[in-house]
């Protein structure tokens, strides 16, 4: 059969699904950007997100972060004169992107399943833990996009039409 005559036996609707309500919209429309739109109310500390990171997290990436089977989240000294492993403290470029990440997909084994104070904790558990906050500081809204994150300089934005060189 001819192309043409596929597209013109195309239906305008196929009949299943249904429009999503704006309630199931809002579930979904949790982004973050990186100078922080979209971040919720709330707030944690590295001793909250300690005890949280050994019960939830630890069993894939291993006690305090370093290595378990799913990778290290933390940047240790181990890797002079080597590549280093991709980790929160030498790779990720924005603060806010650990927590987005951590709210949208982690446990595993139940994504999104922690609330906004836990994900704050186990953001503010992480960057202490890799040396880029103070063990007392209580993240939230306003202070975790002003962490200022070592690999961030190394990312340039993708505009298409070229760029900085990256070394």
């Amino acid at each position: 059969m001819p192309a043409d005559t596929l597209i013109q036996n195309v239906p305008d609707r196929f009949g299943f699904g249904k429009p999503a309500s704006p309630a199931q919209i809002a579930r979904l429309d949790i982004d973050v950007r990186p100078d922080g739109v979209g971040l919720p109310a709330g707030s944690g500390t590295s001793a909250q997100g300690a005890v949280l990171f050994a019960a939830k997290c630890a069993a894939c990436h291993g006690p305090g972060g370093v290595g378990g089977p799913n990778g290290s989240l933390v940047t240790t000294n181990s890797t002079a004169g080597k590549r280093p492993e991709k980790t929160i403290g030498n790779y990720w470029p924005y603060a806010t992107t650990v927590f987005d990440y951590i709210r949208r997909a982690m446990p595993f084994n139940q994504p999104g399943s922690l609330t906004d104070k836990e994900v704050y904790a186990l953001t503010a558990y992480l960057l202490h833990a890799n040396g880029l906050i103070d063990e007392k500081t209580e993240l939230d809204a306003r202070l975790l996009p002003t962490v200022k994150m070592p690999a961030q300089p190394r990312f340039v934005p993708d505009d298409r039409r070229g760029g900085p060189d990256i070394h």
